[in-house]
């Protein structure tokens, strides 16, 4: 049931979204606005540092041009990629926020723009002055910068590519056996953000085995299907292949596939295992596919077109997320902007078959389900979640989650005790967590719709996660407001659960067991290890403050080891082998 605070936050937000759309021909900024834009989910969309960097001349002058001199430009530029570019996009056509192009820009006027970018809106623009996020100089600054045309940042093709791309130990110097004591099995890759390295932690000793230096804030890390190559992407786009039989670990290739990126996977299907390695960028907007041995660059798709529903042109639809299919010789591409979920058939790159299926905007993140045939993609800007059935490659469902900016990691599987299999994701807009049917011949009254919705902390949560041998269901809250939600996870005892009514929560204090009592930690991605008897948390703090790894023990959920190390700077995502490489989740 809803507490009369949930009502109320509710009944605050509602009210919000009908004012903004019954004022959608007025002003978006209000002096003083019911609801600011400092939102968990809007505080999520990450910047472009990288495209922040590339220097662009300041346009030429053209009539009724505001007076900008190119100091000026290249300081706009930089806010620009860094704050604004992950919602109205890189060239301000619009994704998550509203376009920005000069036509729409101008016809507003400075005054105006001044005022939105200052205040706000209910919709879910940070009030990037009055939170002081931005001085007044800057946001006179922006509000010049936007009325101009936007810079186009440079092409990255296959010469690019060839450029950036290193073999630093050749296959056939590889070593033909695992040279180290490492259980490989149950490592841990670990994301040192701020620090552009990753730290692969023995998941059985705690011990940091190698710190590896990579691209600039890794995004994820996948694992090759054998299991001997991990890959890494970091949001500068460049790929580090490393090669876990080494005596110590290290890369043995490496690429840069675009400016900006987010994802990275290898082909799994039988008889195509390590065979290729695939890599999706947000720009240019593309895709590559690469030599599952050397990253050497074979063939570069790009993902300009139509957009699924109104069939008009998206000059940047960005690659969210890529799995490989278990079903068929095929990566599951998802666009973001176009809502297109495109399946691509790696057996002939010659004659490249993809088959396009339309989904929902704006696609971002998902999993498979327990059986790894049906793919569950939360479309977040719709509030929904889309089903495909990777052995048919067909559209199976779309379904509402009830929440508002559906978040679900790779979701988690597990089998309600009244329900059946079910696939879970939480939500960055609310506190709500969905349940999805996921069983149509056990359970078909109940497959691919929600099934249940209850409540974990708070909004501005990113990971849900169990394992098929732990009873419990973890749900963070790394980006809600509150410091005391931000350093704590939900935990809910599955085995309890009914349908119909709210599972007992469980809170646990996961930065006061790590001990930490400098900044505000965040506690972020809940992690099993391979055997499902421990769960680790990454405590995510300042770069220039102490930051920890907070493993607790599944069953009794009481703290087991808290990892502490100079060399753990802002730690975010983990990744187990195990449960990367067999998509176990």
């Amino acid at each position: 049931m809803k507490t009369q605070a949930q009502k109320a936050r509710q009944t605050l937000l509602a009210s919000a979204a009908l004012a903004l759309t019954l004022g959608a021909s007025g002003a978006w900024a209000q002096d003083k606005p019911a609801v600011h834009g400092d939102t968990p989910a809007a505080a999520y969309e990450p910047s472009m540092t990288t495209l922040a960097e590339i220097n662009v001349e300041l346009p030429g002058r053209k009539p009724g041009d505001p007076v900008m001199t190119q100091e000026e430009f290249n300081t706009g530029k930089e806010i620009y990629f860094q704050r604004c570019a992950g919602c109205h996009g890189v060239l301000r056509k619009g994704a998550t926020g509203k376009p920005l192009t000069p036509d729409i820009t101008r016809e507003h006027g400075y005054d105006y723009l001044q005022s939105f970018i200052t205040y706000g809106s209910p919709a879910g623009m940070p009030n990037w002055g009055t939170s002081g996020e931005l001085t007044e100089d800057e946001v006179d600054l922006m509000a010049r910068y936007v009325m101009l045309d936007p810079p186009a940042p440079p092409e990255f093709g296959m010469p690019e590519m060839k450029e950036s791309w290193k073999v630093l130990v050749e296959p056939k110097d590889r070593p033909t056996q695992k040279m180290n004591d490492i259980d490989i099995t149950n490592l841990m890759s670990v994301t040192l953000r701020d620090s552009g390295q990753i730290a692969l932690i023995d998941g059985g000793t705690y011990e940091i085995r190698a710190v590896i230096d990579t691209g600039y804030a890794v995004h994820i890390s996948r694992m090759s299907a054998s299991g001997r190559y991990l890959f890494v992407i970091g949001r500068d786009a460049k790929v580090n292949m490393i090669d876990l039989w080494m005596e110590t670990p290290a890369t043995v290739a490496e690429i840069k596939v675009g400016s900006e990126a987010r994802s990275i996977e290898t082909s799994k299907f039988e008889g195509w295992e390590d065979k290729y390695a695939i890599a999706g960028a947000y720009w240019p907007p593309q895709y590559v596919i690469m030599d599952g041995e050397t990253l050497e660059p074979l063939k570069i798709v790009s993902t300009r077109g139509n957009i699924y529903d109104e069939q008009t042109y998206h000059p940047e639809p960005r690659v969210a997320s890529i799995l490989a299919s278990h079903y068929n010789p095929e990566f599951i591409v998802n666009v973001k902007e176009t809502g297109k979920i495109l399946m691509v058939d790696y057996t002939d790159l010659k004659n490249l078959k993809t088959t396009e299926i339309e989904a929902e905007r704006f696609l971002h993140d998902g999993g498979l389900d327990s059986t790894h045939r049906y793919f569950m993609v939360a479309a977040n800007a719709r509030g929904k979640v889309a089903v495909v059935d990777t052995k048919e490659d067909k559209l199976t469902a779309l379904i509402e989650t009830g929440g508002q900016t559906p978040h679900p990691g790779r979701g988690a599987n597990f089998v309600h005790p009244e329900l059946g299999p079910v696939w879970a994701t939480s939500h960055l807009g609310d506190d709500s967590v969905a349940l999805i049917g996921t069983d149509p011949e056990g359970h078909p009254d109940q497959a691919w719709k929600l099934v249940q919705s209850f409540y974990a902390l708070g909004g501005g949560s990113l990971f849900i996660k169990t394992h098929p041998n732990s009873h419990h269901l973890f749900v963070d809250a790394p980006l809600n407001p509150e410091a005391e939600v931000t350093g704590s996870v939900a935990v809910f005892d599955i085995d309890t659960m009914k349908a119909g009514e709210d599972p007992e929560m469980k809170v646990l204090p996961i930065v006061e067991w790590s001990g930490i009592t400098e900044g505000q930690p965040r506690v972020v991605q809940p992690e099993f290890n391979k055997e499902g008897t421990e769960v680790w948390f990454s405590v995510w703090n300042a770069k220039d403050k102490e930051s920890a790894i907070v493993v607790v023990d599944d069953k009794t959920l009481e703290l087991k080891q808290v990892i502490k190390d100079p060399r753990l700077i802002t730690p975010t995502g983990k990744f187990n082998v195990t449960n990367t490489m067999k998509d176990i989740y």
